[in-house]
């Protein structure tokens, strides 16, 4: 995570502890070798396989596989292999999008900068530890928690969004109203690094 623009990035994760990717990468290769439109996400603390581009009934079925294939090659490692919308990842154990979120709430709480207000949205099974962590963590200092799903489908979130062009929306909307007329208009404006 990083504390300001200007600061360096901080992992939580020591290098000796990602041997397991030397093991899941030739596995997840198989796999994407095998399936047109696949392709695999080398990120500096996991693997992503994304079959979004595959055809979907095969893709699935593949997705299905490659789980069950990583499961059992590193049943002995210190990794967590999980299915969500389109990918198959593998991760350290111990690290997820919950812990997090408790960290950076936690470091604002110890600083005695406390929010006011918590937004909190996802649109993946991968993002159910984190609406729980801040439901149980920020209901004891923060009176307004809005833990929000894209897509409608059972969640801990208490509210959803249809889909992302209603993601943008709601998040114009809250730049808005904390600051009607602002004096930086660039300051409320709203990017993304990845397409939806």
């Amino acid at each position: 995570m990083r504390w300001g623009g200007s600061l360096e990035w901080e992992s939580g994760v020591v290098a000796g502890d990602l041997e397991w990717k030397e093991i899941a990468e030739p596995v997840m290769e198989l796999y994407s070798e095998s399936t047109d439109g696949s392709t695999i996400e080398v990120k500096d603390s996991g693997l992503v396989w994304h079959h979004q581009d595959a055809d979907p009934d095969f893709g699935s079925c593949q997705a299905k596989e490659l789980l069950v294939h990583l499961e059992n090659v590193l049943a002995n490692e210190p990794a967590l292999v999980k299915r969500g919308r389109h990918i198959v990842e593998v991760k350290p154990q111990g690290v997820s999008k919950g812990l997090v979120a408790e960290k950076v709430l936690s470091v604002m709480i110890e600083k005695g900068e406390a929010p006011d207000f918590v937004t909190c949205i996802g649109d993946d099974r991968s993002d159910e530890d984190m609406f729980e962590s801040i439901m149980n963590m920020v209901s004891k200092t923060c009176p307004e928690i809005f833990a929000c799903t894209v897509g409608r489908k059972p969640s801990k979130a208490k509210y959803y969004l249809d889909d992302t062009v209603d993601v943008v929306n709601l998040l114009s909307g809250l730049a808005n109203a904390s600051d009607p007329k602002p004096s930086n208009p660039a300051r409320f404006q709203v990017t993304f690094d990845a397409v939806f």
